[in-house]
């Protein structure tokens, strides 16, 4: 019976109840070791509730183990069992999940594809009519690689009738710590006085003087497992309040304690048998009784644990009472004891689990040891395959530690910081690549190394930092490896580009020598050339040799399908203002790492991709973009990640005047300042800045507008928001900032020939223009340059510059045919504060604006859009959801809502409208 505990057995009861509605639910319930977070999910799962209330219900379990952890899917394995059917999956889904598990050999598999089959796994078992229910216990002990799947799949719940419930302990565990950003916490605190006082009655049959109850509740803090615990080690005359009570009665430590006496008053072989079941991760009865028979543990020590309470056996599984016990009796064994039941158990479980007795070898071992060090090795290589990298890094790491050999030692370490850095675990990478660059001798090894030293850097470190590590190493294996020294002379010249200089160069020899083509090149090596060709004259402003260059990489990597090179080829592009360029290789980067379940690499490609559709528009694909980026970090927990898309939003939000601008703003600065952003910290400075800038603007702020413009850093995107700036200082009466800024763009747009470039240099003499006459000849050429340009909302701020200049000098009519087409493009794209500011310019021209009513389509959401482009193509709903990454009831949700939208009801209707 559980006591005091209404209020979180009714907040779980609401979570079925959420569930049972059609919708997905999630909850995290957090608390200190011993406070009652299992039996809450004992409760909640509980067969014996009238069938009305869980009868219908179906319950999956699973549960953290802490000897279990560096086995990859261990726990979801054992959760999906009962419900895994491959057959009903996409078929790169279920090749996920098989090599997952151990079931099929094969490629390495993404881990973000284990995340949705398993959230495909688990919506396909659910039924309306019999909702899911997951209960995830002791989550802190949980293997990485399955608790990112399991994340990510309850993060991505929407209209299914699922509900997962973690269960996790707070305080020391021991380095592990069960985060899940975003999603909703249920703290469970200590027992109410009376809760307390009634488990105290309940457990001891006689009620305790009310001193000692109250000493034992305040010191315990209504602890439940305290206070059923702690009180066996007081003597009757204690409990009887005759005798004074021990000065601090500890919680954690002391309940601990209490297990760890008990233990020690049991015989050794008991003892024995107690710590090899604290060792195993198993929970099989055969294997703990085949390894405690090896050291000596007969029948006699099973009945005697059992009798203490502290062993359970049911049927084949053994059961240890409590974490607390497990933890309590495995650390207070010697080294020696430890080793010697790691030994056993290898023995008991080798043939079953060859992976798991070599990590009981490892642990039984001292010092370094060849064979199982190569045996670890192995077992890594496995890990990675199933796309378990937090699981792999691990092995690597260990084996490492196992290793005498200064080149083997090396390699593995190299192969931890490279796993390491694929899960995620950002800090721990870059030490390892730190410790493998100092064992490492072969030069293509430390190559390689230092590209994932550098590219650590690039992302959460110094971009200057990486700047100088990517050329050292090109500069160093220029005539060992042509192809690793251009990639990585690239990236070094890209940070360049970016302003991330170090100052480090190739020299003038290796370079000539890496832009000369030979007869052997592959189209990769030719795009290479090209691109660090392209880069070199960015590098060093030679505009006029830049687009020439930058065509010909282009072409050549069309016929390349790295998506290094892809990325690379679509960042140059952006930077340049090649927008045809930058979408296309962002697009084609996405559309392959989506095929091959690759989300990380979806990210980078989307949070690029919103940047190349901004100037050309629709802004209902940069909202996609940055709404389905934004998404998938927080589904992987990368808050990181999220910085980027949440600028762009807020920068969306001020241009369309939407009232979040500030809610996106402050969640920038948080995720900026909680998190190191690496090469995104300057774009995600900038954007912030150009959002308020346009916000002020909207307001009539010129002055302030100018203030968050002028501080913006990146070259790039200097050049993006170029009429923002340019018309902030022109309106805030800085003609001088204004002219500065365009004899700043003269060189590029001279050199490059841009159509787009050139525009915004006319409109810069336009409006900072003395004669009329000059600045309407600057206009006219300005919106000629924009029209060949191809980009609709710098057109249209030209136009609308134009259209009142001309109403200006009394030429209204001929201001009309700028303003109305200005006005078109502003309400297509939700422009509203330059809809209101080109509506009172075509009115004081003379005429009324017709008003238009916006397309039905600004009113669906990003999800909601996509699935309609999907389905108008003609996908199913099936099809939809394994690129949608979510389930075919939640596309189904988002499909009814794009019918009632946009006024259709049917599939073949939908396919009509124009989602361009």
């Amino acid at each position: 019976m559980l006591h005091g505990r209404e209020p979180e057995r009714a907040h779980l009861a609401a979570l079925v109840e959420q569930a049972r509605a059609g919708n997905g639910a999630v909850l995290v319930v957090l608390g200190e070791p011993g406070v009652g977070k299992t039996a809450l999910l004992r409760d909640l799962t509980n067969p014996q509730q009238p069938s009305g209330e869980r009868g219908d219900l179906r319950v999956l379990r699973t549960a953290g183990v802490e000897s279990e952890s560096p086995l990859p899917y261990a726990a979801l394995h054992r959760l999906l069992r009962p419900v895994a059917d491959f057959d009903p999956l996409p078929a790169p889904q279920a090749r996920a999940l098989r090599v997952a598990f151990g079931l099929e050999e094969g490629p390495t598999v993404e881990p973000f594809l284990v995340g949705v089959a398993t959230l495909s796994v688990l919506t396909n078992a659910a039924e309306p009519d019999h909702p899911l229910l997951c209960v995830v216990d002791d989550a802190h002990w949980l293997d990485s690689a399955s608790a990112d799947a399991l994340l990510f799949a309850a993060r991505q719940l929407s209209a299914d009738p699922v509900a997962m419930v973690f269960a996790a302990r707070t305080g020391e565990t021991a380095g592990r710590e069960f985060t899940a950003p975003g999603l909703p916490v249920l703290e469970i605190r200590g027992l109410g006085d009376r809760a307390a006082r009634q488990l105290l009655d309940e457990r001891g049959g006689d009620a305790l003087p009310g001193e000692v109850a109250q000493r034992l509740v305040r010191d315990t803090g209504g602890n439940p497992l305290a206070l059923l615990e702690l009180p066996t080690e007081l003597s009757p005359a204690q409990l009887q309040g005759q005798v004074p009570l021990p000065r601090q009665l500890a919680l954690t430590a002391g309940v601990e304690r209490a297990f760890l006496d008990r233990c020690r008053r049991l015989p050794q072989p008991v003892q024995t048998l107690l710590l090899v079941a604290a060792a195993d991760a198993t929970g099989r009865a055969a294997t703990v009784r085949q390894a405690a028979a090896t050291l000596g543990v007969d029948g006699t020590a099973w009945a005697d644990a059992e009798r203490s309470t502290l062993l359970s056996v049911s049927s084949d599984t053994v059961t240890v009472r409590h974490p607390l016990v497990r933890s309590a009796v495995y650390q207070a064994a010697t080294s020696f004891e430890q080793r010697q039941v790691h030994r056993a158990l290898a023995q008991a479980v080798d043939a079953d689990d060859p992976d798991r007795a070599t990590w009981h070898r490892a642990a039984a071992a001292d010092g370094p040891d060849a064979a199982v060090a190569d045996a670890l090795a192995d077992v890594a290589v496995r890990a990675e395959q199933r796309g378990g990298h937090g699981a792999a890094a691990d092995a690597f790491e260990r084996s490492a530690a196992l290793t005498a050999k200064e080149p083997d030692r090396a390699t593995r370490l190299f192969g931890a910081a490279r796993t390491a850095w694929a899960a995620g675990q950002t800090m721990r990478a870059r030490a390892l690549a730190a410790a493998a660059r100092e064992h490492a001798v072969d030069p293509l090894q430390r190559a390689d190394i230092d590209r994932l030293r550098a590219r650590i850097e690039v992302n959460v470190g110094s971009a200057v930092d990486s700047h100088r590590i990517f050329t050292v190493a090109a500069r160093t294996i220029a005539h060992h490896d042509t192809g690793r020294a251009l990639e990585m002379a690239c990236a070094a010249a890209l940070n360049r580009a970016y302003g991330a200089d170090s100052g480090a160069t190739l020299g003038a020899d290796v370079l000539t020598e890496m832009l000369a083509p030979t007869v052997t090149d592959t189209p990769r090596t030719t795009c290479l050339r090209l691109l660090l060709r392209t880069l070199t004259a960015t590098g060093d402003q030679d505009w006029a040799k830049v687009i020439p260059a930058l065509e010909q990489s282009l072409e050549a990597g069309r016929e390349v399908e790295d998506l290094d090179v892809m990325g690379n080829l679509g960042n140059t592009a952006l930077h340049l203002g090649h927008d045809e360029g930058a979408r296309f290789y962002y697009s084609a980067m996405e559309a392959a790492a989506r095929e091959a379940g690759a989300g990380m690499v979806v990210i980078y490609a989307l949070e690029r991709l919103m940047f190349a559709h901004l100037p050309t528009g629709p802004w209902t694909a940069v909202r996609s973009s940055a709404d389905e980026a934004l998404t998938l970090a927080r589904s992987v927990g990368q808050p990181t990640l999220t910085a980027a898309p949440l600028a762009c939003l807020a920068l969306l939000a001020a241009l369309t005047g939407s009232d979040d601008v500030d809610d996106r703003l402050a969640e920038v600065e948080d995720v900026a300042t909680r998190h190191p952003l690496g090469i995104m910290t300057g774009p995600t400075h900038d954007v912030t800045r150009w959002a308020k800038g346009a916000r002020a603007a909207a307001q009539g702020d010129a002055g302030g507008a100018l203030h968050h413009l002028s501080g913006m850093r990146v070259p790039a995107l200097h050049r993006f928001a170029f009429i923002d700036r340019l018309e902030s200082a022109v309106r805030a009466g800085d003609t001088n900032q204004a002219l500065i800024w365009v004899e700043e763009l003269v060189p590029f747009a001279t050199g490059t020939g841009q159509a787009w470039a050139v525009g915004a240099t006319n409109l810069g003499r336009a409006l900072t223009a003395t004669d009329p006459a000059d600045a309407a000849s600057s206009f006219e050429q300005a919106v000629g340059h924009y029209r060949r340009a191809n980009r609709p909302y710098d057109l249209a701020r030209t136009q609308l510059a134009y259209g009142e200049f001309l109403r200006r000098t009394n030429r209204r009519v001929d201001a009309r045919t700028h303003l109305r087409p200005a006005l078109e493009t502003f309400t297509e794209l939700g422009a509203s504060p330059l809809v209101e500011r080109a509506t009172q310019e075509l009115r004081a021209s003379g005429e009324t604006a017709r008003k238009r009513d916006p397309s039905t389509l600004l009113d669906l959401t990003p999800m909601e859009l996509k699935v309609a482009q999907l389905v108008s193509t003609g996908l199913s709903n099936k099809d939809v959801a394994a690129q949608c990454w979510v389930s075919p009831r939640t596309v189904a949700f988002h499909l009814r809502n794009v019918f009632t939208k946009v006024g259709v009801s049917s599939r073949t209707e939908l396919a009509q409208l124009d989602f361009n």
